[in-house]
């Protein structure tokens, strides 16, 4: 799919997960999407992190909820 990218967590060392869907998202143009898959559920990462480095910058949806895997799609604004 043209304009979205996509990042398993999974496989990231935990030290370098939120900078690199940080790092991901802020080379996102406008209207472009990242795809996050994860474990356990993102809403740390959005309610927090997100909306205090990001604010009104990204809207999100929830794709799979559990219980083995966790994907969101960010879409930046």
């Amino acid at each position: 799919m043209s304009g979205m990218r996509r990042i398993d967590i999974r496989e990231l060392d935990p030290i370098v997960r939120y900078p690199t869907v940080a790092e991901t998202f802020e080379n996102l143009a406008a209207g472009e999407k990242l795809e996050l898959i994860n474990d356990h559920d993102l809403q740390h990462l959005l309610k927090y992190k997100f909306t205090l480095d990001y604010p009104d910058e990204y809207d999100y949806e929830h794709i799979e909820q559990g219980p083995m895997v966790w994907r969101v799609l960010i879409t930046k604004r």
